[in-house]
């Protein structure tokens, strides 16, 4: 796949060479050069021979996966795991899952994310995984939010993709593989398609595309010409372009042509000769501009040194986000790497809207397979929040990428993907967006409900969430994996439940953090059926903790609320029981007041049961004053106020089952 060739492979070495065998030795060679075609088509007349070993199915593999023919790879990786997976450098690991993703083999996928976690825990692949296990479902947070149709108009049987908005949104610049020169076919060896070429198409008000023709014969050259991006006026284009200008081409120290990012201004209906940026190098590649709204910012990617994963020794691509300030002269300050939202895989094709949201591809964060699109909004000091995957139809379990946005006027946009049902290869997709990304500050909770003995998930345990004032916020019936996730709100403090029937009940109490984040909070409970008589207080049963006041005061306090609860689902599980509720108080006030206070702070319990669904008639509520204290802070004895809260609690008394008729 074309985009694949603008990321740029670091040099792929190959290990182990068979100088008995001459068409692997070839194929090895091919390989080496990038000529992924040519290697694949050796390696695979190989393997019809019935000769396969650990590097020509890998390798057999690789063609297909850097091409993101992931359906293929997967193939051949599946035959290579299943010849040796002992053996493999861990980065396999996370191809094979990645091409696992693109037939929708998601548990195993996640098997396989698992063991790469063990092997590379420092890696923030493996750490992206494993902070968001339930990422298929916070996925599907932010889907349904687009509506989407393929410009079928301007795509090719080839590579269409890396739209840029010109001239308002009445155009898009964008790169293509059509070969249209009928005397002369040059291609690529990397996928045996022509070399891209920068087009300009029309987009009418709905943002349907047509009449597509090539762009400038002073930019586009017989190499590689993608991703532009303008300035708002249209007058100053970068954009990306093998290294070679003014008819030089260069190389890198092991013979490699990587990529540029170059500049031009239009003069009067022309273009100038386009001139390379200041931080481009011949030993890595810098791609893919992308303008911030203002002009004052350049994003882009690079594979440089400094990015995450530049000295890791694999065979894989790395490719991070970068970003440089532009001065008031046009020249640059100095780039930043955009390490809060980088990883060790690939991020790619930059995209900053009006609004101030980074879009951008990577294979490094959580996604439904190969290049998914993300968003990050931008900080007022330039940092980048949380990436948040932009959900399904826009993303697939194929590559989506090169995403843009006029967010300030009909949320219309376009993006790239290689999904079936289209033209070719890449083709760009027209989309309207109908809803923004949810809360921008939003906390993502899972967790995953298990058995505290056996340590197995549990299904069929209700989960459900309440807010500091006890309401109710969500619930859900877990499923066999016990897993659950919920959207809250930054900032805020709730409690998390889990109940079951024959099951202790697991709860906790946190307070969501200021910004956008993931918290993980597991619960256990243990298979303890309870067995009730009456005149059973089920406080110690339920594990409550006592229910307790403030000094004078019969309302019913956070903490309280939150310990009622367990009172509320037991006798939502257990319909035939009644209860009575004692309520005492401490020595502090004359005992005619104490037995006032404890009797309305027992109704004040039962009202608040009532109001939270439990029939009246199912509950008795009785003060009892300072009759029964649990420590000697009688009357004139000098006590903390620690001690003389113990005196102020709640009992729930068992009634009604038939076994006693007095409970005093």
């Amino acid at each position: 796949m074309m985009k694949k060739i603008l990321i740029t492979l670091i040099c792929l070495v190959s290990f182990i060479s068979y100088g008995q065998v001459k068409d692997v030795k070839k194929a090895n060679k091919e390989f080496e050069k990038f000529a992924f075609i040519d290697a694949q088509q050796i390696y695979l007349k190989v393997v019809e021979k019935g000769y396969k070993n650990v590097e020509i199915l890998s390798k057999l593999g690789d063609t297909y996966y850097f091409n993101d023919e992931l359906t293929e790879s997967y193939k051949w990786y599946k035959e290579l795991f299943d010849l040796d997976s002992e053996s493999l450098a861990p980065e396999y690991y996370f191809r094979y899952a990645q091409s696992l993703k693109a037939v929708k083999r998601y548990a195993e996928a996640d098997e396989l994310m698992a063991k790469f976690n063990s092997f590379k825990g420092f890696d923030s692949r493996s750490k992206s995984y494993s902070d968001q296990p339930d990422y298929l479902q916070i996925i599907d947070f932010q889907s349904g939010r687009f509506e989407i149709e393929n410009t079928a108009v301007i795509n090719s049987t080839t590579a269409d993709f890396g739209p840029s908005f010109y001239g308002g949104a009445d155009q898009i610049v964008y790169a293509t593989a059509r070969d249209t020169n009928s005397f002369v076919k040059r291609t690529h060896s990397w996928n045996d398609q022509a070399f891209l070429q920068l087009y300009v198409a029309d987009a009418d008000e709905a943002g349907k595309l047509s009449n597509e023709e090539r762009f400038s014969k002073v930019l586009n050259t017989r190499y590689h010409e993608s991703t532009p991006t303008f300035t708002s006026d249209g007058k100053t284009i970068y954009f990306t372009r093998n290294n070679y200008n003014a008819g030089v081409y260069r190389q890198d120290i092991d013979g490699i042509n990587k990529l540029k990012i170059y500049k031009s201004t239009k003069e009067g209906k022309s273009w100038s000769d386009p001139v390379e940026l200041p931080f481009n190098n011949d030993e890595y590649s810098v791609a893919h501009p992308a303008l911030s709204p203002d002009g004052k910012f350049l994003y882009f990617t690079s594979d440089m040194p400094g990015s995450m994963g530049y000295e890791a020794n694999d065979e894989f691509t790395k490719s991070d986000l970068w970003v440089a300030p532009i001065n008031e002269d046009g020249s640059f300050g100095e780039i930043r790497n955009l390490s809060e939202i980088n990883t060790e895989g690939r991020e790619s094709f930059p995209f900053v809207s009006k609004k101030g949201i980074l879009y951008f591809a990577s294979t490094g964060h959580q996604g439904l397979g190969g290049l998914d699109i993300f968003a990050s909004s931008i900080n007022p000091d330039g940092t980048l929040s949380l990436p948040i995957n932009i959900g399904k139809p826009a993303n697939t379990e194929d590559d989506d990428f090169a995403f843009i946005i006029n967010d300030d006027t009909n949320m219309g946009g376009y993006f790239s993907s290689n999904r079936p049902g289209g033209q070719g290869d890449d083709d760009i997709y027209r989309f309207v967006q109908l809803e923004d990304l949810k809360d921008a500050c939003e906390i993502i909770l899972t967790g995953t409900v298990t058995d505290e003995k056996t340590g197995l998930p549990m299904d069929k345990a209700t989960v459900m969430v309440m807010d500091a004032n006890n309401n109710k916020v969500d619930q859900l019936v877990t499923k066999a994996n016990g897993k659950y996730v919920f959207k809250l709100e930054c900032g805020k403090q709730y409690f998390v439940r889990t109940e079951k029937e024959d099951y202790s009940s697991d709860e906790d109490l946190f307070t969501t953090p200021t910004q956008s984040d993931f918290l993980d909070v597991p619960l256990a409970m243990v298979n303890e059926k309870i067995q009730i008589v009456d005149c059973d207080d089920i406080a110690p049963l339920l594990n409550i903790k006592d229910i307790y006041f403030d000094f004078d005061r019969f309302n019913i306090r956070p903490d309280a609320a939150l310990e009622l609860s367990k009172i509320l689902a037991f006798m939502e599980l257990y319909p035939q029981t009644s209860v009575e509720i004692r309520s005492h108080t401490d020595s502090r006030a004359p005992d005619a007041y104490n037995d006032v206070l404890s009797e309305k702070r027992a109704q004040s319990t039962r009202k608040w049961l009532i109001e939270k669904g439990i029939n009246a008639s199912r509950l008795t509520a009785k003060g009892y004053g300072e009759r029964q204290l649990v420590n000697n802070c009688s009357n004139g004895v000098d006590c903390t106020p620690e001690e003389h809260q113990l005196n102020r609690r709640s009992e729930f008394i068992v009634t009604g089952l038939g076994q006693y008729s007095d409970c005093n």
